[in-house]
């Protein structure tokens, strides 16, 4: 077998990893990244920014947020069931990090909040191409990469980690395969798990959360996030903590992200339809209205609420008059992660994924005949529709007192539908940590030489991303991997 010896071992090279390994190096301790793809920065790539509160840009726009104002709504929204001091070290030290990215050249285009009414906590990464939306970040974690390469960090690409070595009650290195296909036994004082979660393992998704992916969650799934970090750390007596998806809401044809976007085609029709997820009646199988639609904007929120209903799907149903509105005035909300403001070939676009037999897409000349489509229960939504067209004409919602400004009745053919179900960015949580991010057990006993940031441990939401402040997930991996980083330094240096 091969031997390897270093300081720390991170397993992974995502956002949380490379952080952890920067901030390890930068304390002249000596780093080793064992990464399973090709390639550095995971999901990371994916992304667009990080959450911050007080930081430099903030302050330039005048964003009043203050941390102790973040620290408030972020205990309120979880009721106080996170553990209250991983959030506060998390939000104190998201500043610092903004200044710690600039430092290494990545730049941020200002902050943003993803939908009315949540705060300006999003800094957005201006990406190389200048254009602002999914993968902006790719530009950071490349700026990662090559800090974590001019400090002397080690990085094993196509090397996954089998096993973490525990002797005497501490950790003490790691088993991997690497490139060659041989085993390698890597000696370390201490170990950061930064795996990524398990996104794309459609069995723990089911066996711990109870979704069955392809019928009630279609989860974005990144090639490779299996949730084998987060089995090697309860393998060595991690305890389990806060199980959950980042739930959101999307059409089936989402889910294959990794696909849409290497297919510029698919994803102008991808993101041209998600248009179509403006404030519009929306309706169940039982052809009942059961949410106020101008929360839309709220993914969260969304997903919460289409993940309850009969066959965990949910239709957002809309005229032609009001796609003409959409297309020729603009639309009601407007997302950060696609910046148009009008949709110009809505109709087009609709057309489309009919005649490419998009079985979420549907244009009817009545709506029994979308009732005979969709499968709703024709009578119900007959008389849904009738009740809602006549809120329309007053003005006024009594059911669930939606904003007038969004009450367009349903009356010019040909009506329009769109099938939703709940989504998620990924997984969240696994491994139990405090707020140094030492691993824990069950019976809150640290596991010396054990760390674990990111995803694997991000059980700081309690049953719902906190989307109020943006950009929480990518700056939980950001802040959790420099604490790692920092606290293994700060543990290599009482071995000594």
């Amino acid at each position: 077998m091969k031997q390897l010896e270093t300081d720390v071992a991170v397993i992974g090279a995502g956002t949380a990893g490379l952080a952890s390994a920067v901030a390890t190096a930068e304390n002249n301790v000596r780093v080793a990244i064992f990464e399973k793809s090709s390639t550095t920065g995971g999901t990371g790539n994916m992304a667009m920014g990080p959450f911050a509160v007080e930081s430099r840009l903030q302050r330039i726009k005048q964003v009043p947020l203050t941390r102790e104002q973040a620290f408030k709504i972020f205990m309120d929204y979880t009721h106080w069931r996170v553990d209250a001091q991983l959030v506060s070290a998390y939000i104190n030290k998201s500043a610092d990090t903004i200044d710690w990215l600039e430092q290494m050249g990545v730049e941020f285009i200002e902050p943003e909040a993803y939908f009315p009414g949540a705060n300006y906590t999003w800094h957005v990464v201006k990406p190389a191409s200048g254009r602002r939306g999914p993968m902006a970040a790719a530009t950071m974690m490349k700026a990662l990469t090559n800090s974590a390469h001019e400090l002397g960090v080690k990085i094993y690409l196509q090397t996954p980690v089998n096993k973490i070595l525990k002797a005497d009650g501490r950790i003490v290195g790691l088993i991997a395969r690497d490139k060659d296909n041989e085993e390698v036994e890597i000696k370390a004082k201490a170990v950061v798990i930064a795996s990524g979660g398990f996104g794309d393992n459609p069995e723990m998704i089911k066996k711990y959360l109870g979704y069955e992916w392809g019928k009630d969650i279609y989860s974005m799934r990144i090639p490779g996030m299996v949730g084998d970090g987060i089995q090697m750390a309860w393998d060595v007596g991690a305890g389990r903590e806060g199980m959950n998806m980042e739930l959101t809401y999307n059409m089936p044809m989402m889910a294959e992200i990794t696909k849409v976007f290497a297919d510029p085609s698919s994803t102008a029709v991808a993101m041209g339809l998600n248009s179509l997820n403006q404030p519009s009646l929306m309706v169940n199988l039982l052809g009942n209205r059961f949410l106020n639609e101008e929360i839309m904007g709220n993914t969260t929120f969304t997903g919460n609420a289409i993940a309850r209903q009969k066959g965990h799907c949910a239709f957002i149903i809309f005229d032609d008059n009001a796609r003409k509105i959409y297309e020729e005035v603009g639309l009601d909300h407007v997302f950060c992660m696609n910046p148009v403001t009008r949709a110009e070939n809505l109709g087009d676009l609709i057309k489309q994924a009919i005649e490419q037999k998009n079985e979420n897409v549907f244009m009817a000349n009545s709506i029994e005949d979308l009732a005979h489509q969709t499968g709703i229960n024709p009578d119900n939504l007959h008389k849904t529709v009738t009740e809602y067209n006549k809120a329309c004409d007053r003005g006024r919602d009594d059911i669930f007192h939606k904003d007038a400004r969004y009450l367009r009745p349903i009356s010019q053919p040909p009506i329009y539908a769109a099938r939703y179900f709940p989504s998620a960015y990924g997984s969240l949580g696994g491994i139990k940590i405090n707020e140094k991010t030492e691993v824990l057990t069950n019976d809150f006993e640290i596991i010396p030489g054990l760390y674990a940031a990111g995803v694997d441990a991000n059980a700081i939401y309690g049953d719902s991303y906190v989307f109020v402040l943006p950009g929480n997930t990518l700056g939980f991996a950001l802040n959790s991997g420099r604490l790692a980083g920092e606290n293994a330094a700060d543990y290599i240096e009482t071995l000594k």
